[in-house]
């Protein structure tokens, strides 16, 4: 399967709702209002948030006043130039030093957004590539965590630093870049804790990791990206706001976008933090971890005219 094609089928479900809502009205010979109330619920109800779809219906209704000719596709149109403006700058690749010291990648999240399995699904794409990477499995807190890492590691045939349920955190991410260090590894992905944002104690374990990190390699870790469940609307906003203000976040990863219709929350989440998203998850197989493409998820949700975009 293409990349695109991947785009599409996984961005299917946060499609359909903004389809059938300018599909409804694109062979009328213009707008009205209940045309202008449907599309603005389908913008909200998919979890594009409030300024960015109180900035699409106000570009349609102006456009729509002020353009004889204005009509149903017209409104497609706008819309989507609108959210590719929203997005400059989202799109992000992973690059490394080519330092003799390894780089150290922090996967962040609460528990239930795929944080773990996305660690396991970039190490194998970066070892596909030549890179060396190395795991390390520091969500000691949740009994299943390591176990599911490791499970992950022996399938993908990956490197992997394990501790044991309710070790330190901190020590097993020590460990894993001592490994890294050891073996000429360009990478250390760290599995982080997982628990609710709001928790007092997951930001100090954070913080701790942070500083017996920095021992070792005072830049760590280089990379600091927060994983979020892209069916979680507005509360994935919640979280990336606060692990921003507490931890310092460089990026991005909006996984379970195939299975919600809540796809614009990538786009409010870039608004709001400006962080560029480096991958967005598509599906359960390790190829379903696919780098993020303004131009792929634009055509996936407003498909382009037969014969342009796409593969």
């Amino acid at each position: 399967m293409g990349i695109f094609s991947r785009f599409k089928k996984g961005l299917q479900k946060g499609a359909q709702a903004l389809q059938g809502a300018f599909d409804s009205v694109t062979g009328k010979g213009g707008l009205d209002e209940d045309s202008l109330l449907q599309i603005e619920e389908a913008f909200y109800e998919s979890d594009f948030g409030v300024e960015t779809t109180e900035e699409i219906l106000d570009s349609i209704r102006e456009a729509h006043r002020t353009e004889k000719e204005f009509k149903g596709e017209d409104a497609r149109k706008l819309a989507r130039t609108i959210l590719g403006r929203t997005l400059e700058g989202s799109e992000a690749e992973l690059n490394l030093s080519q330092s003799s010291s390894p780089e150290v990648l922090c996967m962040i999240g609460v528990n239930g957004s795929g944080k773990t399995t996305t660690c396991a699904k970039l190490a194998h794409q970066l070892k596909a590539e030549g890179k060396e990477v190395v795991l390390g499995a520091c969500d000691t807190f949740r009994a299943a965590a390591t176990e599911q890492l490791k499970s992950w590691a022996d399938r993908l045939d990956l490197e992997i630093v394990v501790g044991h349920h309710g070790a330190d955190s901190a020590a097993v991410a020590f460990d894993a870049y001592s490994a890294g260090e050891s073996r000429g590894k360009n990478l250390v992905i760290i599995d982080t804790a997982g628990r609710l944002h709001v928790k007092d104690n997951l930001m100090d374990e954070l913080a701790k990791m942070k500083r017996v990190l920095q021992k070792r390699n005072e830049s760590a870790p280089q990379h600091s990206w927060l994983v979020v469940d892209g069916s979680t609307g507005t509360n994935g906003l919640a979280q990336a706001k606060v692990f921003h203000e507490k931890f310092g976040l460089t990026g991005l990863v909006v996984t379970k976008l195939d299975g919600t219709a809540k796809g614009g929350a990538l786009v409010s989440i870039f608004r709001e933090l400006k962080l560029p998203i480096y991958f967005i998850g598509l599906g359960e197989s390790p190829e379903d971890l696919q780098p993020f493409s303004v131009e792929y998820y634009l055509d996936s949700i407003f498909p382009a005219a037969e014969g342009e975009g796409g593969e």
